[in-house]
């Protein structure tokens, strides 16, 4: 096998060199004699042209094994496949004379990636054989084959690409190796094709060792090294360095027709930019073949690894190693020992970072000579694993090396659409490989107990190593979202702490030590929340107590929902205070004529002094009296804390709201004006209430007024016409829960789960008085509370209307907005605008996209 590998180029070109003028056409016993010849001196293709004519004169089938292994020797499979096909799948199913070669028929088709057929044949030959050593080597090509029809094609990424033209010619160039000066240095024959093919007077060739140097888009043309290195009459070969790259290892050998009879390892060292005269490693060769040096670390000491047919191994070439002992002598040689080396050959021994390298055709491999790795614990060698596909192919795969990144590296291989002499796999050519850099990193959510997503958490990322150089605490909040991501340092130890306003924090340690690919980390955190202390505030007689939660639709008088809690929490009071009297108030914004408002007010508390009796109270003991707009609220310290812009004792009069800066802050100031208080006026003179039942409640943006953007003018105190979407929801009915508003598609269907909810701080915009002519824009700002990432598939609208949209996913917790343009040149009247954005996703258990509705209205004026 090593000498098939590394030296049949060199018989190809002894027989381009011999080739003399066509004779007279020879008869069959000459034909037959020259083969023999030829055979004799290495010259297998002269031999296999004269068996080819021998055979096309009488059709002997003897000659076709003859044919057949040489073909196998000049690794051209696709020939030797149908030159055994030819007689063995013919025989008659009681013939037994081609047994023998069922074994390299096998080893041919599973060259040729013909696995099922190999494992066929090959079963068959172990049935039959009475040779336990090749019954052995056979049972092995099965694994091997076996193994080939269930590796994964893509090897993680990897890619292996020839090295080009200029380094890789017709011939065969082998072992690789990237000196420290960022030079490839490699063996093969003169890159002068028809300078390789002359043949001087002793009928030989011999492989040199080149040197390429990289050029912008590739290899350049390799320059041989000097006769310091490159000595006449011996092939150079089998380059290696040591770990500094000052010391060159390689081969020089020489071979006897097909025979490779003597092969010794030599060291150079640099010297001022150049390579010194070479000296025999002394320790290592003997009376024996050596060849392919490696440097390497065993307990903690240099070695060479090579290969070697001496005493001591496990049969053909195999590998062993030399401890250094200095100045360039060596222990002496030690097998790897049977874990490694088989009754094959393994050879091209290749170390990095603990592990071996080398290619074997002794272990299951999917080709000829796979590559294989192994690693080392210190003490012992780990079994062999096979490098999988991309680095190994149906053919011979060999000489793989490394960078020092461990991210690259080179490997030589006959396989399919390299440079090739003579058929499509004789040639060796080298090829680089690249492995995608490995990576970590950390994806984080936050989560309540509950599942739902918490913005605004602390998450902190520590390195636990003690080191000195250990990176710093890394901290990030993200008050839109619940996902903090972060890049993870390799061999790192790290912790995770977690933390938000209202839970208890948590924690998880976790490192990236020992991974062998790249990995993502995520981590789910469900916080549980912190028991709530009660708080209470003690309310006086004298003290109006602003329900927050008693709101009420637009114009419209009726109890919702959400009113009910702070009614409930009137009746509870004046359950547990008998005696107890009190005044209901409700209070209007001044927008508006005052005699509606005044109106508007009164039926208000009366509608929630209706809603108390009916639950059983006295209605003597409730006063309801409506105040319109004629009572302003004046500003708390609470309200100032949470709107800046906002004095606490300020009165909310309608000078100061038209004198706030925006119309929002206008907005927020009506808010305040429209409430409804209670006062306590007759029995106990104070009481204690529980503050958490008088905070407000989250509220559906459906139940707030529509933004007015117009002048300023009035509302007129007709009824507001309700608008209607086309699924016929009703756009100012209460909130459902999970604030699914009236104007989505989700509406009234139960669906919380697996959907995303669109919360919008305002769904309707009132654009007031337009012109003619006149363009208005408006941002509709939004909230994905769902527990499912939302993707806008559409948007709809009439044709004044243009719209800009998020067109990635918003993840549960982000936000987003829509811009929207109206063009009122072509109207003619007011109207109301729906604005339909239809969803990627679907609502549960149905077909049909969600669908959310915006609206926005106008007066035109002419």
């Amino acid at each position: 096998m090593q000498k098939r590998l590394l030296f049949s180029t060199i018989t190809f070109l002894f027989a381009l060199g011999c080739m003399a003028q066509p004779l007279n056409k020879e008869s069959y016993e000459v034909m037959l004699q020259l083969a023999e010849e030829y055979y004799a001196m290495g010259d297998y293709y002269s031999a296999l042209e004269k068996y080819e004519e021998a055979y096309d004169e009488r059709g002997d089938k003897a000659l076709t094994i003859k044919m057949a292994e040489l073909q196998y020797e000049l690794r051209d499979y696709i020939k030797a496949e149908r030159l055994y096909r030819r007689l063995i799948d013919r025989a008659k199913e009681d013939d037994d004379t081609y047994n023998e070669h069922k074994f390299q028929y096998g080893r041919v088709l599973k060259m040729v990636g013909k696995y099922d057929k190999a494992i066929e044949v090959l079963n068959q030959f172990v049935a039959q054989t009475s040779d336990e050593t090749l019954k052995e080597l056979a049972q092995n090509e099965i694994a091997g084959a076996e193994m080939a029809e269930i590796l994964p094609e893509n090897n993680k990424g990897v890619s292996v690409n020839n090295l080009g033209r200029n380094v890789n010619i017709p011939l065969s160039e082998y072992s690789p190796a990237m000196g420290n000066d960022g030079k490839l240095y490699f063996a093969g024959l003169d890159r002068d094709l028809k300078k390789a093919v002359e043949v001087g007077e002793d009928q030989t060739h011999y492989s040199k060792i080149f040197v390429s140097t990289r050029g912008e888009r590739s290899w350049e043309a390799g320059v041989p090294l000097d006769e310091k290195i490159n000595r006449p009459g011996y092939n150079s070969n089998n380059v290696s360095f040591s770990v500094d790259g000052n010391t060159m290892y390689f081969t020089r050998s020489l071979l006897s027709g097909n025979n490779l009879t003597e092969s010794k390892i030599y060291m150079s060292t640099k010297s001022g930019g150049s390579w010194t005269g070479a000296n025999e490693v002394s320790g290592i060769n003997g009376e024996y073949l050596a060849t392919h040096p490696a440097v390497g670390e065993l307990f903690g000491k240099e070695v060479l690894f090579f290969v070697s047919d001496m005493e001591g191994g496990e049969g053909g070439m195999d590998i062993f190693y030399a401890t250094h002992k200095g100045g360039g002598v060596y222990g002496d040689p030690v097998s790897l020992g049977p874990k490694i080396n088989t009754a094959g050959e393994e050879m091209t021994p290749y170390y990095y970072d603990g592990t071996l390298f080398f290619s074997s055709t002794g272990h299951p491999g999917i080709g000829g000579a796979d590559i294989f790795y192994s690693t080392w614990d210190g003490s012992r060698w780990s079994e062999p694993k096979n490098m999988g596909k991309v680095y190994n192919t149906s053919v011979d795969d060999l000489y793989f090396t490394m960078y020092n990144d461990g991210y690259s590296g080179f490997l030589t291989s006959n396989r399919p659409g390299g440079r090739s002499a003579k058929g499509r796999t004789c040639c060796d050519d080298m090829l680089g490989f690249e492995i995608p850099k490995m990576y970590a990193d950390l994806v984080v959510g936050v989560f309540a107990e509950n599942k739902e997503p918490i913005l605004g958490a602390v998450v902190t990322l520590l390195e636990t190593s003690g080191d000195a150089e250990a990176a710093g605490p890394e901290t990030k909040s993200n008050d839109k979202g619940n996902r903090y991501d972060y890049g993870l340092s390799l061999e790192k130890p790290y912790k995770i702490l977690v933390s938000a306003e209202g839970y208890f924090p948590d924690s998880l340690t976790f490192n990236t030590v020992g991974l062998k690919e790249s990995k993502t980390f995520q981590n789910n955190f469900f916080l549980k929340p912190k028991p709530v202390v009660p708080e209470y505030i003690t309310v006086v007689d004298s003290t109006p107590i602003v329900m927050e939660n008693i709101l009420y639709p637009f114009d419209s008088d009726v109890i919702t929902e959400q009113a009910e809690q702070d009614l409930q929490l009137i009746y509870d009071i004046m359950t547990e205070y008998p005696e107890m009297k009190i005044e209901l108030r409700s209070h209007t914004d001044f927008r508006g004529e005052a005699p509606y408002n005044q109106d508007l007010s009164q039926r208000r508390t009366e509608s929630a002094r209706r809603w108390l009796v009916r639950k059983g109270l006295d209605r003597s003991r409730i006063e309801a009296k409506g105040y319109g707009e004629g009572t302003p609220q004046t500003v708390s310290d609470n309200v100032a804390a949470t709107y800046d812009y906002l004095k606490a004792g300020d009165v909310l009069t309608e000078e100061y709201i038209n004198a706030l800066g925006t119309e929002e802050m206008k907005e927020v100031a009506h808010s305040l004006n429209r409430r409804t208080e209670f006062q306590i006026i007759e029995g106990p003179t104070s009481i204690v209430i529980e503050t958490r039942r008088l905070k407000k409640q989250e509220v559906s943006e459906d139940e707030e007024a529509p933004i007015k953007q117009g002048t300023g003018t009035e509302r007129k105190k007709t009824q507001k016409k309700k608008s209607r979407s086309r699924n016929g929801m009703i756009g100012n009915q209460a909130a459902t829960p999970a604030t699914i508003s009236p104007m989505s598609s989700l509406y009234g269907r139960k669906v919380t789960k697996n959907v995303p909810i669109m919360t919008f701080e305002h769904r309707v915009f009132d654009l007031g008085q337009v012109k003619r002519g006149e363009k208005r824009s408006m941002t509709y700002k939004f909230t994905n509370k769902g527990d499912t990432a939302l993707k806008i598939s559409l948007i709809s609208a009439c044709d004044c209307t243009t719209t800009d949209y998020p067109v990635k996913s918003i993840k549960p917790g982000e936000t987003g907005e829509i811009e929207v343009v109206f063009d009122s040149t072509e109207k003619e009247e007011s109207e109301t605008i729906d604005v339909d954005i239809f969803l990627e996703n679907t609502i549960p258990g149905t077909e049909e996209p969600i669908v959310e509705m915006l609206q926005y209205k106008y007066e035109l004026i002419k």
